[in-house]
Parts: structure tokens; C-alpha cells; sequence
């Protein structure tokens, strides 16, 4: 199968016991969180938080690939856009995987289905798979902790800096190797595997993984361009 994460080599160092971040909470707005300007070739600003979270060191929410709302079970018998990874109803570019052939070819999310859209407004939106491309080039990453967080702070040559905290992701009701890696979902869908979507995982091993179904829970980070 076709790679579908985008894969980020961090160098070695040990882990630490973890014991925070949370679920988020409904903080996390824009009127609270911080645009970064890491000085990017297209000027694109990311947030300092997750969708969802009070803090940069929050875990905030999870959600599904296409999906703006939190929830209790993440599998496909709850997915939005199709209850089989062979019977998808929206964004779907292969007739094999999509309900009785069908296809629309759709591959970018659409602001309704957007979780940065819905839930931070202010032009915000989950960026792309050419955009994570962006910041993991443009920056140098180190795992370290934050308020007893562990995650992976990417830092610019301008001095500005993100902290993404390794919260895991969740599969159907079970949260999964936080404090451990952290799964970031770009807005870019598998081409070739429409049931999946792309995504950074950072991860201590810094090893390529192949796609992740889209009904599996990740955390989001929003973008936004330069209103200046």
C-alpha cells in the first residue's frame, strides 16, 4: 500500500513518564489561541494549539477524517461519510470503495467538514498534506515535555516554535498510545485508498507507516493564512 502518512524522523532521545494532557474541553476558540508565524515560504500561520484544547500542551479533541464533532466510539458503524471502508457516501475517488460505484472525487475536506473550519471560524482549516510537508522542512524537531507533557516541539529558524503533544488517537472507545506518538490528520485524502486519510505521526521510532482508516480519532491543527 501506498504510504499514507507523512513520516518525521526526530532524533533519539528517552522517553518520560507522561501523565498529562486531556481530552480538551471547549476552550481552545480563536479568540484564545495564538497564531504562530514561523516565517513559511507560503506565509501560512498554525495555531499553538489543538482544536479543542485550553492550553498548547492540551490534548483537545479527536476526531474522525471529514468530521467536526467529538465522540464516544470511533469505527466505522459511526463514521459520517459511509458505515464500511467499501461503502463511503462522500469523498471517495475509486468506484470499489465507494456505496453501490460511487465516486465524486473529492480529496480535499470541505469547510462543512472541516473540525478547524466548524469549530474555530476565523479562516482556520486543517492544512493540507503539502503543508505539513511545509512546517516538518522548514523546522527542526526535539521530543520534550511541556507541564509533564510529552510531545514534539518543531522550532523555526525565525526562533518561533510549535508544541505538538503526543496524544494518541482513538480507536472505536479506547484511547491509544498517548504520551507515546501524536497522530495529526492533514485535510488530504488517499488518492489510490479513499477509506483512508493522510496524516503526521510523530512518533519516538520515526518510522513510515502506511494510511490510517478515516474513522479513526485524531487530533487536529488549524491553520490559517497571514491577514496582515
Amino acid at each position: 500500500m501506498t504510504a499514507a502518512l507523512i513520516a518525521f524522523g526526530l532524533q533519539s532521545c528517552n522517553k518520560e513518564d507522561n501523565n498529562g494532557g486531556n481530552n480538551g474541553g471547549d476552550g481552545g476558540d480563536a479568540t484564545t489561541l495564538q497564531w504562530v508565524d514561523l516565517g513559511l515560504p507560503s506565509g501560512l500561520l498554525w495555531a499553538d494549539r489543538n482544536v479543542g484544547a485550553d492550553k498548547p500542551e492540551d490534548y483537545g479533541n479527536y476526531y474522525a477524517w471529514g468530521e467536526t464533532a467529538p465522540k464516544e466510539a470511533y469505527n466505522w458503524s459511526t463514521y459520517a461519510h459511509g458505515n464500511d471502508g467499501y461503502a463511503l457516501t462522500k469523498y471517495c475517488s475509486q468506484s470499489n470503495y465507494g456505496l453501490d460505484g460511487f465516486t465524486d472525487n473529492l480529496t480535499t475536506l470541505e469547510a462543512s467538514d472541516d473540525a478547524a473550519t466548524v469549530n474555530l471560524g476565523d479562516g482556520a482549516r486543517t492544512p493540507t498534506e503539502v503543508e505539513w510537508q511545509e512546517l516538518l522542512d522548514n523546522t527542526s524537531g526535539s521530543w520534550t515535555t511541556r507541564n509533564e507533557v510529552y510531545g514534539c516541539l518543531l522550532t523555526a529558524s525565525n526562533g518561533k516554535s510549535l508544541f505538538l503533544p503526543a496524544a494518541g488517537d482513538r480507536y472505536d472507545t479506547i484511547l491509544r498510545s498517548a504520551g507515546e506518538d501524536g497522530y495529526y490528520w492533514s485535510s488530504t485524502m488517499v488518492w489510490e485508498y479513499p477509506n483512508s486519510g493522510r496524516a503526521s505521526r510523530f512518533i519516538l521510532e520515526g518510522q513510515m507507516t502506511p494510511g490510517y482508516g478515516r474513522f479513526v480519532g485524531f487530533t487536529v491543527r488549524a491553520v490559517r493564512a497571514n491577514q496582515n
